[in-house]
Order: C-alpha cells, then sequence, then structure tokens
C-alpha cells in the first residue's frame, strides 16, 4: 500500500485519505485535550506570568526546532511513516509527564516533549498532499486541516467536564490513549519508499530565499504570533479573572475551534470566488480587530464574540498559507519546503507566549492584546502586498 500516491487507484486513494484523516484527528485531540486549562493548570503551580508564559512556549520552540531538520531526514531517508510513528510515541509520553507532573518544572519538560510531537504534522500534511494532485494543494491542506480541527473541538469540548470528573490529570492520560490509536491506525498502511535524497546545503538554502516559500511562512508566523498570545495564551487567564470557570474556558476554546473549521471550509472556495490576497487582507483585518475588542472586552460574552474573529481569521488563512507555500515546489523538495515552513511558523508559537508573557508582567494582557492586534495589521497589510511579485505557473 503506497502512502502517498495521488496515482493510487480510487479506492485504494479514498482509504488512505479516511485512514490519514482519522489519524490526524486523533494526533490533535492528543495535543488539545488537555489545552484549554493549560494556562491555567500552569498558573496554579506558579504566580509568576513570565514564567507561565515561558511554559505554553516549549510547545512552539521545540516544534520550530525539530521540523526543518525531521523534513531533511525524511526526504534523505526517503520515509515519512517512522517518523510519524515516532511523533505519535512522543505525543503519548508528553501528556504522561505534565499530567504526572507535581511541579511547573515538569510541565515545562512535558510541554517541551509535545513541541517534538508537534514536529509529526510535517511528514503528516506532505503524505496526505501526496494523495492529490499538486494544483490541489490548498484544497487538501484545507481538508486536512478540517480533519484536525474537528478532532481539536472534541479534544477542547471534553477538556472542562474531564477536569470536573477526574482533576487535571484525566485530560493527560486520554490524551496518551488517542495517540495509541493514532499509532496502531498508521500501522495499517504501507508506504512505498522514495529514492533517498542527500541533503544538498544548495538546495535547502535555495527554499530559504525563495519568495514564494517564504512569504506565506511569515504571513503564517506572524498569524500564529497572534493566535498563540491570545487564544492559547492568556485570554484564558482574561477569561478567568472575569469569572469563567474551567468549563467556560473549554467552551470558549472549543467556539474558537469551531469556528476555524467553518473558516477551514470556506478556505478553498472564498480564494477562487475572491482572490488568495484579496482573502489575506480580510483575514488580518478580523485577527486584528479581535485582538484589539479582546482588550477591551468587559464581560465574558464580549471576550467570546470577538475570540471568535481571531479563530475565524486562523481558521481560513492558515491553510492557505500552507497550500501556498510548497504548490510550487517539486515534489522532491516539498517535505524539507513543509518543513521550513513549519518550523518557521512555530516560532511564532513559541514567541506569541513568551513575549505576550514578558509584556502582560509589565504592563497587563489587557494592553499586550491591544499592541499585538495594530502590528499584526500593519505588518500583515505590507507583506501580503507583496504576495504577487513572488507567484509563478510551474513549479520548480
Amino acid at each position: 500500500m503506497q502512502a502517498d500516491s495521488s496515482a493510487a487507484p480510487a479506492n485504494h486513494r479514498k482509504r488512505l485519505i479516511g485512514i490519514y484523516g482519522v489519524t490526524v484527528a486523533l494526533y490533535w485531540t492528543s495535543l488539545y485535550l488537555y489545552v484549554p486549562t493549560l494556562p491555567t493548570y500552569v498558573s496554579s503551580k506558579t504566580d509568576d506570568l513570565a514564567l507561565v508564559g515561558v511554559v505554553l512556549s516549549m510547545y512552539g520552540l521545540w516544534q520550530a526546532l525539530i521540523r526543518i531538520p525531521l523534513g531533511i531526514m525524511s526526504d534523505w531517508l526517503g520515509r515519512r511513516k517512522p517518523f510519524i510513528l515516532g511523533g505519535f510515541v512522543l505525543c503519548a509520553a508528553a501528556a504522561v509527564v505534565m499530567g504526572s507532573s507535581e511541579d511547573v518544572n515538569g510541565i515545562l519538560i512535558g510541554r517541551a516533549i509535545s513541541g517534538l510531537a508537534a514536529g509529526t504534522w510535517v511528514p503528516l500534511v506532505v503524505v496526505f498532499n501526496g494523495l492529490f494532485q499538486p494544483h490541489e494543494a490548498v484544497r487538501a491542506t484545507a481538508l486536512l486541516t478540517l480533519f484536525g480541527s474537528v478532532g481539536r473541538l472534541f479534544a477542547t469540548a471534553s477538556t472542562g467536564w474531564l477536569n470536573g470528573i477526574g482533576g487535571y490529570s484525566l485530560a493527560f492520560y486520554l490524551a496518551a490513549g488517542a495517540a495509541g490509536l493514532a499509532f496502531i491506525l498508521v500501522l495499517t498502511t504501507h508506504e512505498q519508499a522514495r529514492p533517498p535524497k542527500t541533503p544538498s546545503l544548495k538546495t535547502i538554502g535555495g527554499l530559504f530565499i525563495r519568495g514564494d516559500v517564504m512569504l506565506p511562512t511569515v504571513l503564517a508566523t506572524i498569524s500564529q504570533y497572534a493566535n498563540w498570545a491570545a487564544i492559547f495564551g492568556f485570554i484564558p487567564i482574561l477569561a478567568k479573572q472575569l469569572g469563567a470557570s474551567d468549563v467556560i474556558q473549554s467552551v470558549m476554546v472549543s467556539a474558537n475551534v469551531a469556528i476555524l473549521i467553518v473558516g477551514n471550509l470556506m478556505a478553498a472556495t472564498l480564494s477562487r470566488r475572491i482572490g488568495e490576497r484579496q482573502l489575506l487582507y480580510g483575514t488580518f483585518a478580523l485577527l486584528a480587530l479581535g485582538l484589539v475588542a479582546s482588550a477591551l472586552a468587559k464581560s465574558l460574552a464580549v471576550l467570546l464574540v470577538f475570540q471568535l474573529a481571531i479563530g475565524l481569521s486562523q481558521g481560513i488563512s492558515a491553510p492557505m498559507l500552507m497550500g501556498m507555500s510548497i504548490r510550487q515546489v517539486t515534489e522532491e523538495k516539498r517535505t524539507t519546503a513543509m518543513g521550513i515552513h513549519q518550523s518557521i511558523y512555530a516560532f511564532g508559537m513559541f514567541a506569541g507566549p513568551a513575549i505576550s508573557g514578558v509584556l502582560s508582567k509589565g504592563m497587563g494582557i489587557r494592553l499586550t492584546l491591544g499592541v499585538t492586534g495594530a502590528i499584526v495589521l500593519v505588518i500583515g497589510i505590507i507583506l501580503t502586498s507583496l504576495l504577487r511579485r513572488v507567484q509563478t505557473a510551474e513549479p520548480y
């Protein structure tokens, strides 16, 4: 069974799409089942907001460090499945370490391991894209992101309820179980190895200077910075200050993921009808609005409404930018290119909570969110305006 060929027979291809779709849903369930209350879980171990930010930032930092080497190694060996399976083992290990931790240092270590596990997204995206034609890259990534969003929605909707049943630790242990199921599913597939490709510094360096790869990547980094500073960083703490329980925090993150799914469903259609650049202008404006309005929110209801704006923006822009970053890259370079894309945007996921933690400690959560919104809007508009210059017709 060949796990990454768009030329596979129709029934075989549909089966692989189904298997990898369920696998991706389980994968993101494993990484997100404890996320809605993770900031408050960490803050229960320390009252230092800067330290909370450091712990939360480990997820972005370690996936940023692992994704480029992982993409290069996968292309070098001509194999993707072993890296996917290894990632699921790390997902389970991270959840167990955090769930059994007695202090903030243990959570920091576990969150770092979960960042390494998130590197698995590189080969997963490439394997799934391989089941489609190159010109369907945006459609494939939108569909894959949809599968992942469904997993995240289920996970985040369950967190508050699970905390009520078994405390914080139950969600972590169930996350480990979800990773185990994903591992078993991928074992049922057979990967046809590609010819090994020796890494070339010239090839890798060439990808770093390609505008068609790097502009979508930098835009994704800015978007992820804002998203992780807000939704998975300090908005849950702001919500708690406004009186939100664990269940309410879980509902808020779930609502954000639900609207993100709506964005995933809209991405491919809207990009065809409106145009990719025009749509990106809109998503960055919506992201900035969500951040600034959240900073001004005086009630949980208002905070919920405007965090949905952040989720819709992310749901539309993320699959678009991911597909755009590899659309013009030839097959033998795609895993490396995707590793570059995901590593760089993961620095945004690291920097979001890390920098916002320091800023929030000094000037408060609300002002930090407002300033972030203004900066994101300006940079997003400038970089999106440059996209037209880097579009070409054929992969190279």
